[in-house]
């Protein structure tokens, strides 16, 4: 049975980018319980296998596989847009990289910057003028608890999220009188494939057995959204994370952090 709340987002339009897994699965399954058609995409072909489960919801879905790290990339993702109106953008894509960042191939370096940063910024450039064009609409971007810390071993990770809190709360500001809204989804450490994607199974943080559950995640943040708040943290433990960074030395919160990432000290602290 269809809930009035369902009901009134018929017909609506939300874009959710990563969303083949993890948190970015479980946004658009948000989305689709509540009754919005969907364009959903990803830079793995797991995308096209997931718009199934969506569309047991009774809504549109067009399942788009592309490197949102590349201009063409996002291009290419709001071109099959097709010229509809976006009511919700829920910026989700992202990836991490673990290990020293000297150790790391550089190639690999500008993919999560690409990702997590130029792509995100170009999408949220192509549909958020249209969105201000029309003075309404919603946007939720995924940053982390992350960009609060010095990311000893995710370096480049962690100040990819940083940008992105940052960014966010930013163009909040800007379009505060326009009808559109800006919200930030700050989750810590999830139980995705994040940390292998990431090559981040021998660590601390790899290993750990008391990462958040993405549905959780996503149900916060989507909730967020439709409430025009300006950022939601997941769990206790990732608010006091946030509130220590806040409060300790840089050198000391990169020093816990590298307890958590480094290679090779997974169960060893």
């Amino acid at each position: 049975m269809v809930t009035q709340d369902e009901q009134d987002k018929r017909g609506q339009l939300a874009v959710v980018t990563g969303a083949s897994s993890g948190i970015g699965l479980e946004l658009a399954k948000c989305c689709a319980q509540r009754g919005y058609d969907l364009v959903i995409a990803a830079d793995e072909p797991e995308i096209a296998d997931v718009a199934g489960l969506f569309e047991s919801y009774g809504v549109d879905v067009k399942a788009i596989e592309t490197d949102l790290a590349t201009i063409e990339g996002v291009d290419e993702l709001y071109s099959a847009i097709g010229g509809r109106e976006v009511d919700a953008l829920l910026a989700n894509a992202g990836h991490g990289l673990g290990r020293a960042f000297l150790d790391q191939d550089f190639d690999d370096i500008l993919h999560v910057i690409g990702t997590n940063i130029t792509g995100t910024v170009y999408l949220a450039y192509l549909i958020g003028q249209d969105m201000q064009e029309r003075g309404a609409g919603k946007i939720l971007f995924t940053g982390s608890i992350a960009g609060f810390m010095p990311g000893s071993f995710q370096a480049v990770y962690n100040g990819s999220k940083a940008f992105v809190d940052s960014f966010a709360a930013a163009l909040r500001n800007e379009l505060k009188d326009t009808g559109v809204t800006v919200s930030c989804l700050m989750p810590g450490a999830t139980e995705t494939n994040f940390f292998a994607r990431a090559d981040m199974l021998d660590t601390d943080v790899g290993q750990d057995d008391s990462k958040s559950d993405p549905a959780d995640v996503a149900k916060a943040g989507f909730e967020a959204m439709l409430n025009g708040e300006d950022h939601v943290i997941v769990g206790f433990k990732n608010k006091m994370q946030v509130a220590a960074s806040r409060v300790m030395p840089d050198d000391m919160v990169a020093e816990q952090h590298r307890k958590m990432a480094q290679p090779g000290t997974a169960n060893k602290h």
